[in-house]
């Protein structure tokens, strides 16, 4: 129970860490008062530009990979790794710890992303043959629709599937699949608000229809 409690911790504190608000501190600004207020990668790639939401998408990618591929199964010093802990528990656990860090990090007033750069890391780190099914139908996704929020929902709702066409057998990862499809979804609240609202922004550049027809040029 020690080493659970300990890595789910600093699973959080290293989820916690966003990129946003790291690199904005940095440049001066905070990006939560600026957009769509929110301390992603998408609000930071409209706000501040490609580099700084490049350098946002890599440290929250980053920090997912690390807490699966490392952490959880690192060796703290003086605590041995408890051998009943099943292993892809453990990983899951602190997959989801550094997710909802992200989303309310400790060190920013619990005001955080959406946890979708973070997933990407966790997927990378856990399940990469995932990874490229979900990156493709959020592209598809964002292509025909041209909105980021609703892609990234549409890409982590079928991750479940993906998983079980997969093979996937582990319980622990297809629940995690399950309760991350439910999380990022109502992280993107807002989204869906403003898509009834008819106020959501759409990635002209990656929308078809902004090439075609009444979308423009």
């Amino acid at each position: 129970m020690l080493e659970l409690a300990l890595k789910l911790l600093v699973s959080y504190l290293l989820g916690s860490l966003m990129g946003a608000l790291i690199l904005g501190y940095l440049r001066g600004v905070d990006i939560r008062l600026l957009g769509s207020g929110n301390a992603g990668g998408t609000n930071a790639l409209r706000t501040q530009g490609k580099w700084f939401a490049l350098g946002v998408v890599l440290i929250d990618v980053a920090k997912g990979w690390l807490v699966v591929a490392v952490l959880a199964n690192w060796a703290f010093p003086a605590i041995q790794n408890d051998p009943n802990l099943p292993r892809d528990g453990l990983i899951f656990g602190c997959a989801i710890a550094a997710t909802l860090g992200h989303v309310y990090p400790v060190w920013w007033e619990f005001r955080g992303g959406k946890g979708a750069a973070t997933l990407i890391g966790v997927l990378l780190g856990a399940v990469p043959t995932a990874l490229p099914w979900v990156l493709a139908v959020w592209l598809c996704a964002v292509i025909l629709s041209g909105y980021v929020g609703l892609s990234t929902m549409l890409a982590v709702g079928v991750l479940p599937l993906v998983l079980w066409l997969q093979g996937v057998d582990s319980l622990n990862a297809r629940l995690f699949a399950v309760l991350m499809a439910l999380f990022v979804t109502y992280t993107h609240r807002s989204n869906i608000q403003r898509m009834r609202d008819g106020t959501e922004s759409r990635a002209r550049r990656l929308w078809i229809r902004s090439y075609f027809g009444s979308g423009g040029n």
